[in-house]
């Protein structure tokens, strides 16, 4: 993750969303409308897909501009999780696009119909969307990773699952035009299958920072401020936040006859240090104890 300020970061992260939002409807516009002119569950399941990866974008920017809020009385620590509760949202989106793409294939499974028209336009349109979702995905994947953004991730993965969803449909397009036409819906509970494996993921990196897992390892932690003037020890090391956002508290253990001064000097020296080695750390609480003693946090 790149070392930008926060106002840089959520600048970059709208800049983003916005240019996705607005490839995703054009996807979603031309998969639907194809799909139902010719009757296809999967093509018109994956165009509902692409719908909601639009919707995702629109709940992103929400959160991302409440995330952008400063820290106020009521939210010391800032407004850095609403970020995640937008990541999170995108997950249950995931899994109501999965039951209403079960659901249909289900019922033209069970029921029967005409087997959809298959066209050349049929797969030219299917390939020309699933290479812009290709295009869309690795592109919000690094920017994700690059400045740290849950919501970013998160969509990508949204995105991610377009593109298995579009490579089952051209599979099931090629099938019906061969003469299985019962491949239509079959893809379709395969696809259901697919995005409920995606949302999965979303909710588990959503929870991560929910529950206050840890984001950094102690052992580098410890071993980053090691050098430093005065620092004799360091344990009790903890960490949480979201992947942008990481809050520390740890004990240091220095000599037991120094001021209050100097203390206070080595306490801003390990912050710094950390905020320096791990560019996502925000904010370091670091508690001053006598070398050789061992005060475990309750």
């Amino acid at each position: 993750m790149v070392n930008i300020t926060r106002s840089e970061r959520m600048r970059e992260v709208r800049r983003v969303l916005w240019i996705v939002l607005g490839l995703n409807l054009a996807v979603a516009v031309a998969k639907l409308a194809y799909g139902l002119i010719t009757h296809s569950v999967a093509m018109t399941a994956d165009g509902f897909h692409s719908l909601f990866d639009g919707s995702s974008n629109v709940i992103g920017l929400l959160g991302v501009a409440l995330a952008a809020r400063p820290p106020d009385e009521g939210h010391p620590y800032g407004h850095g999780k609403y970020e995640t509760y937008a990541s999170a949202a995108i997950g249950g989106m995931l899994v109501f696009a999965a039951w209403e793409v079960g659901k249909r294939a289900f019922e033209r499974l069970v029921g029967g119909g005409a087997p959809p028209e298959v066209t050349t336009l049929s797969f030219v349109i299917m390939v020309v969307t699933m290479g812009i979702n290709l295009t869309v995905t690795l592109y919000e994947r690094r920017v994700g990773h690059r400045v740290g953004s849950d919501i970013l991730l998160a969509d990508a993965s949204h995105t991610a699952s377009d593109i298995l969803v579009s490579a089952g449909v051209i599979g099931s397009l090629a099938a019906v035009q061969l003469g299985y036409p019962l491949a239509d819906p079959i893809i379709g509970l395969l696809v259901a299958l697919m995005i409920v494996r995606t949302a999965i993921s979303v909710l588990a990196r959503a929870e991560a920072t929910f529950s206050d897992r840890a984001r950094l390892d102690a052992t580098e932690v410890c071993r980053a401020i090691a050098d430093l003037d005065g620092v004799l020890g360091c344990h009790s090391v903890r960490t949480r936040g979201s992947l942008s956002e990481v809050f520390v508290d740890l004990h240091v253990e220095v000599a037991p006859d120094l001021s209050v001064a100097e203390g206070h000097v080595i306490t801003r020296a390990v912050a710094d240090r950390l905020k320096e080695r791990f560019p996502k750390v925000v904010d370091v609480i670091v508690h001053l104890c006598p070398e050789g003693t061992r005060h475990e946090p309750s």
